[in-house]
């Protein structure tokens, strides 16, 4: 019996828009048929979309011939590192990640086993959920395969400088900050300590609960640098409850040592990405009209 065709969800599709010129919207246009020749070649019954989702992929719910469940991810063909996620995920081989069960080139598919992608590491307390992040992140940092697609954070400086400096044309007030951010970005990358494979967008919200293990990371922009770099987004989560309590510069420098202490990563650099971090995060934002993010996430690089 065939099955009804995919609906996108509404985000996603919200997401990418209605310009009809866009490679995006074409690729949206061609997915339900996509996935149905995906879900015909490896054999798989859909059971639901997967609701909200993301704004880059596509996530379908599954079963696989032998009854067991699995998530079919269909990522953005723009977005970069579909091959590098594959890589990634097939270098861990479901330590401390998602595993990876198959993958097609062509089109960027991914099967993956099937997580509780409703509960990830935010609907934990801040303490726990830090605690679990760091024992997650940990495992995810090993050495690269001999023949890897990764990208170096040192490959992307220039590109990372160029845009601090056009954004910060736009923030003339923000000047001497995405100044201090330009230049850490230029000499954090000159002389790291270590280059191993990192998550490369390493968050909460970014580990799931599973079901072989507690938690699992998905989601990689894998990247090979140091592993300071991985916890930027750890602390910078949850940032508006910090700013929401008193002493909110003191509890975010607390957070950076506390996170650099436990997986024995220097204080400075660490430091140093978070505020690279944040500026970028938060010139990102304003240029995007998120005015309420873009200032906090600047306000939380002065108190670094």
């Amino acid at each position: 019996m065939a099955t009804a065709p995919i609906e996108p969800p509404r985000r996603l599709v919200r997401a990418i828009g209605d310009d009809p010129a866009s490679p995006a919207r074409a690729w949206l246009d061609t997915l339900p048929d996509r996935v149905a020749e995906r879900l015909a070649a490896w054999e798989l019954t859909p059971e639901r979309v997967h609701e909200p989702g993301g704004r880059a992929s596509l996530l379908v719910l599954v079963t696989q011939r032998d009854g067991t469940p699995a998530a079919l991810k269909f990522p953005l063909p723009e977005q970069p590192g579909a091959e590098a996620e594959a890589a990634a995920l097939t270098r861990w081989d479901g330590w401390g990640a998602v595993r990876l069960l198959r993958a097609d080139p062509d089109n960027g598919a991914l099967l993956l086993e099937r997580l509780r992608s409703s509960v990830s590491l935010r609907s934990l307390p801040e303490a726990k959920a830090l605690l679990e992040a760091a024992g997650t992140v940990r495992r995810l940092w090993v050495s690269p395969p001999e023949q890897h697609p990764f990208e170096t954070l040192a490959a992307r400086t220039e590109a990372a400088v160029a845009a601090l400096r056009a954004g910060a044309a736009t923030v003339p007030s923000a000047a001497p900050l995405v100044d201090e951010a330009t230049e850490l970005r230029r000499a954090l990358p000159a002389d790291a300590p270590e280059e191993v494979l990192l998550h490369g967008a390493f968050r909460q919200g970014k580990v799931l609960a599973g079901h072989r293990t507690p938690w699992l990371a998905v989601g990689p922009r894998p990247v090979i640098g140091e592993r300071a770099y991985d916890l930027v987004g750890l602390v910078l989560d949850r940032m508006e409850d910090l700013a929401a309590g008193t002493g909110a510069a003191a509890a975010a420098r607390r957070r950076v040592a506390k996170l650099a202490d436990s997986l024995d990563v220097d204080r400075d650099r660490l430091r140093g990405w978070v505020l690279v971090g944040a500026v970028e995060g938060g010139l990102r934002a304003l240029a995007a009209g998120d005015r309420p993010r873009g200032e906090l996430l600047l306000e939380f690089g002065t108190w670094l």
